[in-house]
């Protein structure tokens, strides 16, 4: 007999469950308002490499902003690769893809060692190898979060944090090193402005308001700028409306060995590092990722970073800032994210709109990030709460590990004089504390013991930030 029609749903039933806060669905007005948060937070991070390695390759003005659209629309590709997935690729958590800072020395490496026009061709060609390598070695590496107990996913997290605040600290002073006002008191004056405008604002509004405290910090701060002269709106009329990247603009990619080995080496970094990110994303949004979570993270980090090498961008990776205005606005949403990734392809396609977002100063943005990097450092704090710090050397663990991840900060030539490859590593203090924390977590917890110490549960560090900016409903 044919099955008799479902019943429709009485009055009585329950009504379905509510779906979890990472896959809620918020209406267009906040999934846009809420996007471009995460993109004032991530722009600047994500055209400093292209503007760093173009200028050291001689490119003209219009090859500079090719290369400069091609990041961003490859990040925004990544960025929903991660956010919506394909198959076993991407984590499905709000997690924000950008170009990989760690590659910028490697490359200006490969630069100075190539002829003039062979370098992009060099480093695009070590990309797709180590594009690739990342995709197929996630699987294996994902199975290792068991190495990531509280006391070394705190350990990171806490570093993430405190890594990014010379970034902070390089914006609020104006952003270049070379211009003649860095530094001054106007440049930090309005940083603090912003910073102060932030707080008020979460302090005094509610809801979706309070939520967008950030982005709304933001306008003011550039509003402020302009009389002052720290914006410059002028800058939008030199750029092209509309620019699509042809692959390999550049040049047939070139395989050159040591090139190669030192792109390898830049992805296994990224991959602690997104690894450690997103253990702490899957936190702050109270869904913590397992090995699926991370081997689809991982291979959506190799097959975009693969992506952007036939699209003239650069390896991609995790945004820990992004975590941090996740943890600060409680908007968990991974649509929210992947409105972010359909804004950044716009921009890298439309040069005009992208230079809109340019508008805001460096300073503005370095007062934002001050609120944005701590609030990533106290989640961290908040996870080493539940890590049990009294037992099994864990706090030893904790205090050596935060040493060596502080030590590139504190001293920035401290391993001037070690081989390349470990320049690589111990240079970056997220890679280096979390290498540690891993090596001494199994020296006290795991080696030689039959019955490890079981983690302690993590507390849910998103509960950081007042309940009255939850993510609100669609």
């Amino acid at each position: 007999m044919p099955a008799s029609p479902a019943s429709p749903a009485s009055p009585g039933d329950p009504a379905p469950p509510a779906p979890h806060p990472v896959d809620e669905v918020l209406s267009p007005p906040k999934l846009v308002a809420y996007g471009l948060q995460h993109i004032a937070a991530m722009y600047a991070g994500v055209v400093a490499p292209p503007l760093i390695v173009g200028t050291a390759c001689g490119l003209s003005g219009t090859e500079l902003t090719l290369l400069i659209g091609a990041a961003l629309l490859t990040s925004g590709l990544a960025t929903l690769l991660q956010t919506l997935g394909v198959w076993r690729v991407g984590s499905r958590l709000p997690f924000v893809n950008g170009i990989s800072f760690a590659s910028v020395a490697p490359m200006l490496s490969i630069v100075k060692q190539s002829h003039p026009g062979q370098a992009l061709p060099a480093i695009y060609g070590a990309l797709l190898i180590a594009g690739a390598a990342t995709f197929f070695v996630a699987p294996w590496f994902g199975k290792l979060n068991r190495f990531f107990p509280p006391v070394v996913s705190g350990t990171v997290i806490t570093l993430i944090g405190l890594s990014l605040f010379p970034v902070a600290a390089g914006w609020a002073q104006g952003g270049n090193a070379s211009a003649p006002d860095y530094g001054s008191v106007a440049n930090i004056a309005l940083a603090g402005v912003t910073l102060a405008v932030v707080l008020v604002l979460n302090r005094f509004l509610s809801g979706f308001l309070g939520s967008i405290s950030i982005l709304l910090g933001l306008v003011a701060g550039t509003l402020l700028a302009i009389p002052l002269g720290k914006s410059n709106l002028g800058a939008i009329s030199h750029v092209p409306v509309f620019a699509v990247p042809s692959p390999f603009h550049f040049g047939a990619p070139t395989f050159q060995a040591g090139a190669i080995i030192s792109m390898l080496i830049v992805m296994l970094v990224s991959m602690t590092e997104s690894t450690a990110d997103l253990l702490a994303l899957g936190e702050i949004v109270e869904r913590p990722a397992d090995a699926r979570t991370i081997e689809g993270g991982l291979r959506a980090d190799g097959a975009a970073t693969l992506l952007a090498a036939c699209l003239n961008g650069f390896a991609t990776t995790a945004f820990a800032q992004n975590i941090g205005l996740i943890a600060l606005t409680r908007v968990r949403s991974r649509f929210v994210v992947a409105t972010s990734g359909v804004i950044l392809i716009l921009l890298g396609l439309f040069p005009v709109a992208g230079a809109l977002v340019n508008v805001v100063p460096q300073p503005v943005l370095g007062g934002a990030g001050l609120a944005l990097f701590g609030t990533v450092t106290a989640s961290g704090v908040r996870t080493l709460t539940g890590a049990k710090l009294e037992e099994n050397g864990n706090l030893l663990t904790v205090a050596v590990a935060l040493g060596f991840g502080v030590l590139p900060i504190a001293a920035p030539t401290f391993y001037a004089h070690f081989p390349q490859l470990v320049q690589t590593v111990m240079n970056s203090g997220i890679s280096a504390g979390c290498l540690v924390a891993i090596a001494l977590n199994v020296f006290f917890n795991q080696l030689g013991r039959r019955k490890p110490t079981a983690p302690a549960q993590l507390p849910l560090v998103a509960d950081i930030t007042p309940d009255r900016a939850g993510a609100p409903t669609g």
